[in-house]
């Protein structure tokens, strides 16, 4: 089975986070993280808004919770001896090398050359090239995850089509597009 690392940028802003959890939860592939992810993830969304702080803890409990085998440790061994333009990369990789992940998805393709994964079997996608790939997997599983984000948000109401609106915005305008073209959508 796939397994994918995700990296902190694309568990920002919300919506995305949703998605890339519902489609982790589709067994299509399995999606995985580590606790300094997640604290760089909660560090950014303090960052501009403060006010959610209290409510982080109980984020990451229920991601954790969502999926169960996500959590990556043990990597930290091998930091060290990695090397990537931007060295406070080198745990996303050490957690994919660990977690023998295939894909780490994110939205920093520069930070993680192929030149520095391909001797561990690692490819970096941007989440769109993620997504649309999973859709073209088994479109019916993605196209599901959607419809049930967009019925979980009720303030306000909102579509899948409107969810569309809001995942094309927030970098999947690839994936969005081919969701469009799904019966029923």
């Amino acid at each position: 089975m796939l397994v994918a690392i995700y990296d902190a940028n694309v568990l920002y802003p919300g919506s995305l986070r949703d998605l890339l959890i519902r489609v982790g939860q589709t067994a299509l592939f399995q999606a995985k993280w580590t606790d300094e992810i997640l604290d760089e993830v909660f560090d950014a969304i303090v960052a501009t808004q403060p006010e959610l702080s209290g409510r982080l803890e109980r984020t990451r409990t229920l991601m954790n919770a969502a999926i169960p085998d996500a959590l990556v440790t043990g990597y930290e061994h091998l930091i060290d001896d990695l090397e990537l333009p931007d060295p406070d990369d080198r745990h996303v990789l050490a957690a994919a090398i660990h977690a023998d992940a295939e894909v780490i998805v994110t939205r920093n393709l520069k930070d993680f050359p192929d030149d520095r994964l391909k001797p561990y079997g690692v490819e970096a996608q941007n989440p769109d090239d993620f997504v649309l790939h999973v859709f073209g997997l088994a479109p019916a599983q993605v196209v599901g995850a959607v419809r049930d984000q967009a019925r979980a948000l009720s303030r306000p109401n909102t579509t899948p089509g409107e969810l569309l609106d809001r995942l094309q915005a927030v970098g999947l305008p690839r994936s969005a597009a081919a969701m469009r073209q799904y019966p029923g959508i």
